[in-house]
Formats: C-alpha cells, sequence, structure tokens
C-alpha cells in the first residue's frame, strides 16, 4: 500500500529516522499524485501534514474533518437536522485544539446535531486537558491508578452529558476505555463528531451527494 502512517507516533516516541523514512516516503506519494488537498479525521496527522511535512516538500492544504463537513453544512450540501434531545459534550484533542487552534467547527457540528444546547467540560478550549494518548501513551501499559484518561472520563461524566464527542481516534479509545472503567456512575456513548452528522443527515445526505460520496479515512 502506498498510503502509510503519516509517522507522528514514531516521532512522539523519539524514534526520528522511522518519523522521516515514512514523511518522506509520503510526501514522494502524494507530490506524485499532484495532491493539493488533504483531509485528515486525525489531528496528529492533521498537525504532521500542515506543520511538519513542509520541511519534507509536503506543501498541502490541510484540513480536519471536522473543518471540511462544517463546511459543507455552511454551503448547504449537508442538511442536518437537530432532532435529537441527547446533551453532549465535546472533548478538544491536544493537537486540533491547542496546538492548531481549531474549536468552533467540531463543536459548530455539536451545536446542529441535538436539540439541546451542548455543554463545555470544566477544561476545555485552550485550557483543555489531554485524553492520556499524546506523546505515545496509547500504547503504553500504565497503572490503573495512575491512567490520565480515567480523569478525563470523570470530566466529561461530571457534565451530565448523554453523549462526548471527539474528534480523534486516539481520543475515542482513550476516553471509551476511561468511560468503561467508571461505568458504574453514568453510562455516556463516545461518538466522532462525523458519527454525529451523519446520524442528524441521514438519509439526506445520500440524497443531496447522489453518487458524488465523500470517504474520509
Amino acid at each position: 500500500r502506498e498510503e502509510k502512517c503519516s509517522g507522528d507516533p514514531a516521532r512522539r516516541i523519539g524514534n526520528e529516522f522511522l518519523f522521516e523514512t515514512l514523511a518522506k516516503e509520503n510526501v514522494e506519494n502524494l507530490n506524485k499524485y499532484e495532491v493539493k488537498k488533504v483531509i485528515t479525521a486525525c489531528p496528529h496527522c492533521f498537525n504532521t501534514f500542515k506543520n511538519e511535512y513542509p520541511q519534507y516538500g509536503g506543501m498541502f492544504e490541510v484540513y480536519h474533518h471536522s473543518e471540511y463537513l462544517a463546511r459543507l453544512v455552511e454551503e448547504g450540501k449537508l442538511k442536518p437536522i437537530a432532532d435529537s434531545d441527547k446533551r453532549i459534550a465535546f472533548h478538544d484533542p491536544c493537537y486540533l485544539g491547542r496546538q492548531n487552534g481549531v474549536y468552533d467547527a467540531p463543536r459548530e457540528l455539536v451545536q446542529i446535531s441535538s436539540r439541546v444546547n451542548a455543554v463545555e467540560m470544566k477544561r476545555s478550549r485552550n485550557e483543555s486537558f489531554c485524553c492520556g494518548g499524546g506523546g505515545g501513551m496509547s500504547f503504553v501499559d500504565e497503572p490503573a491508578d495512575k491512567r490520565v484518561n480515567q480523569e478525563r472520563a470523570q470530566e466529561a461524566i461530571d457534565t451530565g452529558a448523554d453523549i462526548l464527542a471527539v474528534g480523534c481516534p486516539f481520543c475515542m479509545t482513550m476516553m471509551e476505555d476511561g468511560i468503561n472503567a467508571r461505568k458504574g456512575e453514568r453510562d455516556v456513548k463516545v461518538l466522532d463528531v462525523s458519527e454525529l452528522l451523519w446520524e442528524a443527515s441521514k438519509p439526506r445526505a445520500v440524497e443531496n451527494f447522489g453518487t458524488a460520496a465523500v470517504s474520509v479515512r
């Protein structure tokens, strides 16, 4: 397969050689196909493509999928109807929010997915708190009493939200694990913002796009 990992996990755990190898291969392949825009559902990849690949010749216009989807809604290409009565909180991924300043787009998707006003976690936006999966920690087996994700999960539970929205696959895994560990307190479902939008849009999304469906990995 030509598409490889962005190399972010390798760089965060100190394997600079592997990161540079992956970065150069990815940039070479994307330039070969004259790619101009990149959409990613992973803030780690978003940060890597946007801020780290340029030094390897990767000059791409990079979007997080929440930005792209929010734009489709704004342009009327997706027409969600907020018919859910679920209360939703959003967890800011580190590499989306504090590293790249993307706070509003995912919240726009959250708000248009429910009739109920979204709730903010105690620590949010530029004062948010890591899910515990950054810096390669999602691959580390931490002692149960020291897991950052459980502390963050408790903050989500404390909001009274029915759904915790995320915009990062690492955050998805870490928050599901953290909430499951605190299952006795409240059952909070973890969903990506794209899943929220899909629930609010179907089957209208299919009708609007016809055969021109968009696939984002």
